[in-house]
């Protein structure tokens, strides 16, 4: 059976200033729940680096910290609006910086400890406070790309405190206005961990390396208040069990168990044979062969780009000629065609069309080979090697087969004479931290999920500042969007939005290519899967035949 579309999230989400609607209620039918009994094998395309998620980015760590962690703010699955999480209402003062919190009572993390306002406050001045080793070893750190600085740079941060007002109420306050703060909330990275877990594992200490990134101990067994507890990380898989004392609706499943797959192949033929009940990240090139077994599709509605990343501290690419030809020699239809899932659009922009902000008229080179020629010759180039970084192992939602995304691009690039020098890197062996780190990293295949509905989300985290992904520095922009979050949901923010995103655009920093279409596979087993466009999937939802 072949199921179309996951819910697309609202064009813009509107702030909230005053109590939100009801809680979640404890069972989606109203019925009293049996207790969770049933095992749900999920397929994975990789191992996470990490299940600290304050410290990392990446998205099959977030797959599992979904359940086991929750925020303070949640996702509406059908409007894509905030929802009570952790906190059953909030309200926004009046100046705009201030936001009250009322907390969910009686909720414990899975260690047994309180969930409270403290506790709450415990998180946010950790992802405050991050010392700077903690920083020097971690690349794209989320707290950082959403308020910006830390608190050695207190004046210049979008944060300014959390204030514990009563065990169950907290006021979170911001140094100026942030639209996109409440969005910005539901960010798996905000989820609440326990202060005493993370005590214990010293959380702050990377002395461990998990799937070839620096980790605590915490990060390897990681406690919250979700519907699953983290149970064991072993080679081939990672299981999490039902916590008996969440507050929620517990579902079905007692355990769920994580078993990466290298190959999509591979997935398909353990899905085939029975071993695994669904896999994520499903390629065009084994599309065809699941609609001929009666394999359910679930397609997700596109919250992603894919892109060329450029690093203009590397030369000849801080030249524009040579980038804005490399951009020039990029056939993205056909990229399209041949790796991407049916629907993929291919993209001129970084914000996907679905969010505010989006410019239908934003500047795009086009395929034109012989014109890259041309700007070559123009800016000098003579021949110079660039190394091109890509990924192994590995299959991301923006992102399949990077191996065979890599052989096309490479080949149109050289095609119009670049000389170019292939870099694999494993995905377990740190590639993100090479592509994302200052470097020698000329090209490099990457992209980014969406994990809220706001322009901001994709324009601010590529490009709201300097960093060593892109070698990129424009004040101006910079500025503007800075000015951008901090308006209101409308007109002017749309249109300051559209603005950055062509000036963006007219310099080339990075090439984007599709917006993809991402899709699961899933047993007859299993009757509903919620699937998200912000990946925000927890397996309480999931029903399976009896």
């Amino acid at each position: 059976m072949l199921q179309i579309g996951a819910g697309l999230l609202a064009v813009a989400l509107t702030s909230c200033t005053a109590a939100t609607g009801p809680a979640p209620s404890t069972s989606s039918s109203g019925d009293v729940q049996a207790a969770p009994s049933k095992t749900f094998n999920f397929g994975t395309p990789s191992m996470p680096l990490g299940l600290d998620p304050a410290l990392t980015s990446d998205s099959e760590s977030y797959r599992i910290t979904r359940q086991v962690m929750e925020g303070l703010v949640g996702v509406d699955p059908a409007t894509g609006q905030p929802t009570p999480l952790l906190a059953t209402s909030w309200s926004q003062g009046s100046d705009g910086l201030s936001y009250d919190f009322t907390l969910r009572s009686k909720v414990t993390f899975q260690d047994g400890t309180a969930f409270d306002a403290a506790a709450v406050c415990t998180n946010f001045n950790r992802w405050f406070n991050f010392p700077a080793t903690v920083r020097q070893q971690v690349q794209a750190i989320p707290f950082e790309s959403v308020f910006k600085y830390f608190a050695d740079e207190a004046p210049l941060s979008i944060y300014k405190s959390c204030k514990a007002v009563s065990t169950d109420h907290v006021q979170i306050n911001l140094a100026k206005p942030f639209t996109g703060f409440l969005q910005a909330l539901t960010l798996p990275a905000f989820a609440m961990s326990s202060p005493k877990a993370m005590a214990d594992g010293k959380a702050d200490i990377l002395d461990q390396k998990l799937t070839g990134q620096p980790a605590s101990s915490y990060a390897a067994h990681p406690v919250g208040t979700g519907p699953y507890a983290f149970t064991s990380w072993g080679k081939d898989s990672i299981t999490l069990t039902s916590y008996k004392g969440y507050w929620g609706n517990r579902g079905q499943i007692e355990t769920v168990n994580f078993i990466p797959f290298d190959y999509p192949q591979t997935e398909l033929q353990a899905l085939l044979a029975g071993k695994i009940d669904g896999y994520d990240l499903v390629t065009a090139g084994t599309f065809d062969q699941l609609v001929k077994k009666g394999m359910q599709i679930v397609q997700r509605d596109p919250f992603s780009v894919m892109y060329l990343g450029i690093n203009q501290s590397v030369a000849p690419l801080d030249k524009l000629e040579v980038r804005q030809a490399i951009e020039m020699a990029i056939d993205k239809d056909t990229l399209i065609h041949k790796f991407f899932i049916d629907n993929t659009a291919p993209a001129s922009q970084f914000v996907p069309p679905k969010l505010s902000g989006f410019n239908n008229n934003a500047p795009s080179l086009g395929y034109d080979p012989d014109k890259a020629k041309q700007l070559l010759a123009k800016a000098g180039y003579k021949g110079e090697e660039i190394k091109f970084y890509y990924p192994l192992n590995v299959t991301r939602a923006y992102m399949p087969t990077p191996e065979k995304i890599y052989a096309e691009i490479s080949a149109e690039l050289t095609a119009v004479g670049l000389n170019i020098k292939p870099v694999p890197v494993p995905w377990d062996q740190g590639y993100l931290q090479k592509v994302q780190s200052p470097g020698d990293h000329g090209l490099h295949l990457l992209g980014l999920n969406g994990s809220y509905s706001d322009p901001d989300n994709f324009v601010s985290t590529l490009f709201g500042e300097n960093n060593g992904e892109f070698g990129y520095s424009d004040p101006q922009v910079f500025s503007k969007i800075d000015r951008a979050r901090g308006l209101p949901d409308g007109s002017d923010r749309n249109s300051q939005y559209q603005t950055i995103n062509n000036q963006i655009a007219a310099t080339v920093p990075a090439v984007p290519i599709a917006f993809p279409i991402s899709a699961l596979a899933l047993s007859d087993r299993v009757e509903k899967y919620p699937a998200s466009p912000v990946l925000n999937e927890v397996f309480t939802n999931v029903r399976l035949k009896s």
